[in-house]
């Protein structure tokens, strides 16, 4: 009865609540369509950082973090490959040697990572195999080819198939540098990353440097779900306890995506919190101005023997429906909205380059999960409740004989 009572109570002034229930349409729209945003934005930022960059898991030698020293590799590879081997978590590796290199062409140097991978392995762990702009992916076996950033590309004044000379410190603490040939280039979203890291084959990378072809500095690891990286690391530091190893996940290797992932947990809150508070005004207004208007009947409604509480509950189910009509109109045509650009994407390409800079895709795919929308229905219950606070405690100060008597 409460409840049909108060839907029509909302309805006595068409035009009052229907501006209300657009302001709070318009303001969940906005809010929804901020936070997907951000979500595809930063969401995307991760997937590619541990797509192409760094992988779900990475093992070094305890030391070789600290200073990228050529000599701190990781002891016995043999055995933690074998370990690796037989874990069902794990979806692929790839062993890698990594030098600080002086790259230098005819026409300019500039200092850089240089990855020694297996080509094969590295194509089950990271996707730069799938961003060649030109050239190919290792794709014969001749030796001393090497692939770089488009980026980097530029630095140098180089393309397929020029010569570069890199310029590293041997296993025995010489300096010593070979020739190699362009053979591809690649571009990712993120130009820092591309214009700092080459890549070439293990093989070559060790016979230059004077390893075994076993050594390696680097493991990286893929995983089948990302949730489960957490238990993992935490078993393998159990088995490996005393082989002087560091096995970090990804928030570890770059706590500032663990940082921004962190933050969109709370964004939500945030932005639809300030959306709340801004329309919750509007709202008490409107509704004190409701209570005015029909003062000598709620006087007449208590006079008949209504308690305050009803009264009371009355009001409040007014001010939750004004706003749970508005958010769910704007809750659906926020869904459409997201479900149409999560396909299509937001094209951001003339901020191509800025976005790139911080390895942001000018290609944003909006999203939002199921469990925010409903996250955004609670928190629309509860400022209803609080926005009806006010006029309902108007409501209830009113004196029956004297509500009456008023015109």
């Amino acid at each position: 009865m409460l409840i049909s009572l108060s839907w029509k109570n909302i309805w006595r002034n068409k035009t009052r609540s229907l501006i209300i229930i657009f302001a709070i349409v318009f303001g969940v729209i906005g809010g929804v369509g901020i936070i997907a945003f951000m979500n595809g934005l930063i969401f995307q930022r991760l997937d590619m950082a541990i797509g192409n960059e760094v992988s779900n898991i990475q093992i070094h030698n305890s030391h070789f973090q600290n200073n990228k020293e050529l000599n701190d590799t990781i002891f016995d590879i043999s055995k933690v490959t074998s370990v690796l081997d037989t874990s069902k978590k794990i979806k692929a590796y790839s062993v890698r040697l990594k030098s600080v290199t002086m790259i230098n062409s005819a026409n300019s140097g500039e200092g850089i990572m240089l990855n020694g991978i297996d080509p094969e392995k590295e194509k089950e762990v990271t996707g730069i195999y799938k961003y060649i702009q030109e050239g190919t992916y290792f794709k014969d076996s001749r030796k001393n080819g090497i692939l770089i950033g488009e980026k980097l590309a530029r630095k140098l004044k180089i393309k397929i198939r020029s010569k570069v000379v890199v310029t590293m410190q041997s296993a025995s603490g010489n300096i010593t540098n070979a020739a190699f040939k362009v053979i591809g280039i690649y571009k990712t979203a993120n130009s820092t990353f591309d214009g700092h890291n080459a890549y070439v084959r293990k093989s070559d990378l060790a016979a230059i440097i004077g390893f075994d072809n076993q050594a390696a500095h680097e493991i990286a690891i893929s995983v089948y779900n990302d949730k489960e990286s957490e238990a993992l690391v935490a078993s393998l530091k159990g088995k490996f306890n005393n082989d002087k190893l560091s096995i970090e996940r990804w928030d570890e290797i770059m706590p500032e995506l663990g940082l921004l992932t962190g933050v969109m947990d709370y964004m939500l809150y945030i932005f639809m919190l300030i959306i709340f508070l801004a329309l919750s005004f509007g709202i008490i207004n409107t509704m004190l101005m409701a209570v005015m208007e029909r003062v000598r009947e709620i006087g007449m409604l208590m006079a008949i023997g209504m308690n305050k509480t009803k009264i009371f509950l009355m009001i409040m189910l007014e001010t939750i429906l004004l706003m749970l009509t508005g958010s769910i109109t704007g809750l659906v045509l926020s869904y459409g909205i997201v479900i149409f650009f999560g396909k299509h994407g937001i094209d951001l390409s003339n901020f191509a380059s800025g976005l790139s800079g911080f390895g942001f895709s000018s290609m944003v795919y909006p999203f939002l999960e199921t469990g925010a929308y409903i996250k955004i229905v609670i928190m629309v219950i509860i400022a209803g409740i609080i926005s009806s606070i006010v006029p309902a405690r108007r409501a209830l100060k009113l004196n029956p004989s004297e509500a009456i008597r008023k015109l």
